[in-house]
């Protein structure tokens, strides 16, 4: 029943993007998107000075972590995160977040029970705490094969801690992985009855930590995706870079003109942060893996603006699908050194005007996906009814997965269902990166009349 409703969905995908890649190649003089505004003389340099300066989301360092001396690995990472942090600052930077992200877990719990994997975790996530940096600890089932056990004691952890994140990989080379898209909806599930169970409805703590991901490869700099399968010593980049997005991206006469401008407004700012991390690669012997230029939003800063900026019509509306091509192409075409996404990402509720789309019922998970077909990460913060049953959460995360696959490219799924909370209800969240939404129906979330 699974795999007919997988097919289904993929079928009708398949249509929307053939229409809409012959679409997007031809972006040159259509005359439909950006009329509103029009530039003089339609020059493809951006309006600089709108824009504001872009900030670094994070800098995400990686460890091989050892627990036996993970302590001292810990405290030479966050040395190296606050140098890089004074760095940055120093060249006018705001740096958000300081990052740490470790190989898979189940590689450095080995021969621990249940209860002793727990306690460590507990140690390292006031460690965590103590030290101001966000940790991941990397994914369950990783390779195909791996027991589903492993993301049972994910959800434990996470359940059991304050700070870390985690994911499960439902998707690799060998195809959607079904067992571990069921295992990544029961922690889905695990994750809001424990935060309801201990009164903490209101955080979004527990779901906003974890994520089932589809082809993500290792050294994103994005939670709650991130990980590394090598020696670590590593580091990469994120940006929050919507509002360069939507400065270069208002007024542009025609879409080749805004794909031109949105360049080379990202461009300035990559190879600026690329110069910088290079130093820091040469100073300090941690390697330097390159940025992830997905546009990230905060709140009013918004990757949805800067789509409505490019089509003068809300988000969810007819243009839409093909303003995500042409950012994700723009992002595609500045040289630097890319890793992770490096996509168009719609956080639902990391955005204010997307969170606005999603109360007016103006976007559903099937239209996210289809746009994740042209551009980044797939589902990300989509708020949903508490009563949402496992099976359901695994049809959508099964949706992400075979889209992915059949793309070859990465996505995920970070869904949060809200324990006590329906249709209508709007959420509670008190998560500073969070802003709140109106719960939609079920039916018309999966985008059904």
């Amino acid at each position: 029943m699974l795999n007919n409703r997988i097919l289904s969905s993929i079928r009708c995908y398949l249509v929307v993007i053939t229409a809409v890649l012959a679409l997007s190649i031809s972006v040159g003089g259509s005359p439909a998107f950006g009329q509103a505004k029009p530039t003089s003389g339609g020059s493809a340099k951006a309006p600089a000075e709108a824009a504001g300066k872009a900030k670094i989301r994070a800098i995400t360092a990686f460890i091989n972590l050892d627990r036996a001396q993970y302590r001292q690995q810990i405290a030479d990472t966050v040395k190296m995160l606050k140098y890089a942090q004074t760095l940055f600052e120093s060249r006018g930077y705001e740096v958000q977040t300081l990052r740490i992200a470790t190989q898979p877990f189940p590689e450095y719990t080995k021969g621990l029970t249940t209860e002793q994997a727990v306690a460590f975790f507990k140690e390292y996530d006031a460690l965590a705490e103590k030290e101001k940096f966000a940790a991941s600890i990397g994914p369950a089932m990783l390779n195909a094969g791996d027991n589903d056990a492993q993301a049972d004691l994910l959800g434990e952890i996470l359940s059991n801690t304050k700070t870390l994140n985690g994911s499960v990989m439902v998707a690799g080379e060998d195809g959607v992985r079904w067992n571990a898209v069921g295992a990544a909806a029961r922690v889905m599930k695990k994750l809001e009855d424990a935060e309801h169970d201990q009164g903490n409805s209101r955080s979004g703590q527990g779901n906003f930590r974890f994520a089932a991901t589809a082809m993500v490869p290792p050294l994103t700099p994005f939670f709650p995706a991130a990980y590394h399968t090598g020696f670590g010593h590593q580091f990469s980049i994120a940006l929050q870079s919507a509002n360069v997005v939507a400065a270069a991206a208002q007024g542009a006469p025609d879409l080749a003109t805004a794909k031109q401008r949105i360049t080379d407004a990202l461009a300035n700012v990559a190879f600026d942060v690329q110069q910088h991390a290079e130093r820091l690669d040469r100073e300090t012997g941690w390697a330097y893996m390159g940025i992830d230029l997905s546009p990230a939003p905060l709140k009013d800063v918004s990757i949805g603006t800067a789509i409505e900026n490019l089509t003068t019509q809300p988000v969810g509306s007819s243009g839409t699908l093909t303003a995500a091509a042409t950012i994700t192409a723009a992002i595609k075409d500045v040289k630097v050194k890319q890793t992770g996404y490096s996509g168009l990402m719609l956080p639902i509720l990391e955005d204010s005007s997307l969170a606005a789309r999603w109360t007016e019922g103006r976007l559903s998970i099937d239209a996210l996906l289809s746009y994740s077909a042209v551009c980044g990460t797939g589902l990300d913060t989509v708020p949903l009814p508490g009563d949402i049953s496992m099976e359901q959460l695994a049809l959508i995360v099964g949706d992400m997965a075979s889209l992915a696959y059949k793309w070859h490219k990465p996505l995920s799924a970070r869904l949060l269902p809200v324990a006590g909370k329906g249709p209508g209800d709007t959420t509670e969240f008190d998560n500073p990166f969070l802003v709140n939404a109106t719960l939609q129906p079920l039916e018309r979330v999966a985008g059904k009349p």
